[in-house]
Parts: C-alpha cells; structure tokens; sequence
C-alpha cells in the first residue's frame, strides 16, 4: 500500500487546496473525507457545493462516480464469504480503489485475507485524513496559478496499467475509455459509469471466448 499511497499524495492534496479556496467551511471539507472516503466523489461533491450547486446534484454525482465500487463488491463477494459478520459491515466502507487492486491479487486463507484487506485499507484511510488536512493547510500559501488538477487521472493509470497483463482486461479496458469518451458530454459523468459497465461486460465476454 506504502508505494500506492505515495501516488495518492497529490490527489489528497489537490481535494484539501480545492476545500481551502472553495466556499465549504474547511472543517466540514476535511470531514467530508471520512465521511465519503473516496477521492473522486468527494472532489466532485466539494467542487459542486463550492460552486453553490444543489446538495441532491452533488449527491447524483458522487454515486455515479462512485458506481464502480458496485462492480468491485460483485468481484470481491467470493473472498467475504465466510468472513464474520462485523468483517462484512465494516469492510465495504473502506473499499477504495488501492485495496482493491490489492486485496483482488491475494490468494491467502480468510483471516490472512482479512488482516491484509484491513491493514491496507487503515492504512490508506488514516494517511488520507492527514493528506487532505495538509492540503487545506497548504491552500492559502499556494501560488495562485498552481494546478494539481493533473495528477488524479496519473493516479488512476497507475493503478490500472500494471494490471493489464491478459487480453480480456485490455479489451475490456479500451472499451471503457472509447465508451466513456464517447458520452464524455452526459450530464453528472454519466458517460463514466456507461463506460465502467460496458468495460466490465466486454472484458468478461473476451475472458469466456478466451477460455
């Protein structure tokens, strides 16, 4: 987690800056980050109510952004079965995109397994909270011109590219870019949740017509 958290950093700061220039109370902000926990949804929901958005259109598009967390349950359901009942209400809330892409490469008995996924996740999660607070601290003294903005999708390529080392995922991969940039002009992002489902369907088509 150690190395993944590192190429996080920028994306924590980037949500903590955003909180610091936006109209949001910065205490609320930084809350807002365990109260989500999950970095694009949540500068999606902090931009919109700092730009005085409705409350329901920031909520629309923090779940749609968030929607892949869906296919990520369905993928992880084999490894939580078994697990005890404190385990599976707890887990899901620290589900991100890091763990994930972990825990998904574990093949460990359960409760290896699940000391893993927890370790990860507390991890992440506490070092998170310590981002964005430093982001919200750095806001006032940063240069004005200064854009993060670019290190969220470095964020996300690192963490899928490494992964693509089988035909049926980078199918499925590049029919999720071509998708979601074709209806890159939905309103709320919707485009990206059409894309992540398309994405997910074709990479299981190839994976049977593969085996």
């Amino acid at each position: 987690m150690i190395p993944l958290f590192i190429g996080a950093i920028p994306f924590g700061l980037v949500i903590g800056v955003t909180i610091a220039t936006t109209s949001v109370p910065n205490f609320v902000g930084w809350l807002s980050s365990s109260l989500i926990f999950a970095g694009a949804a949540q500068l999606a929901a902090i931009t919109l109510l700092g730009a005085g958005a409705p409350v329901a259109a920031a909520l629309v598009a923090a779940l749609v952004i968030n929607a892949r967390h869906l296919m990520y349950s369905a993928a992880l359901v084999p490894r939580f079965r078994g697990q005890p009942g404190w385990f599976r209400r707890l887990a899901p809330y620290l589900l991100i995109d890091q763990v994930f892409a972990l825990s998904m490469v574990r093949d460990d008995p359960s409760a290896e397994w699940r000391a893993y996924y927890l370790g990860a996740a507390v991890f992440a999660w506490v070092n998170w909270q310590i981002t964005v607070a430093a982001g919200i601290l750095l806001g006032p003294v940063l240069p004005g011109g200064l854009s993060l903005e670019f290190t969220v999708p470095l964020l996300f390529i690192g963490l899928v590219v490494p992964t693509l080392i089988r035909r049926p995922l980078v199918v499925g991969a590049v029919s999720a870019v071509a998708v979601t940039a074709l209806l890159s002009g939905l309103p709320n992002r919707f485009g990206m949740l059409v894309g992540g489902l398309v994405g997910a369907l074709v990479g299981t088509l190839a994976e049977r017509f593969e085996s």
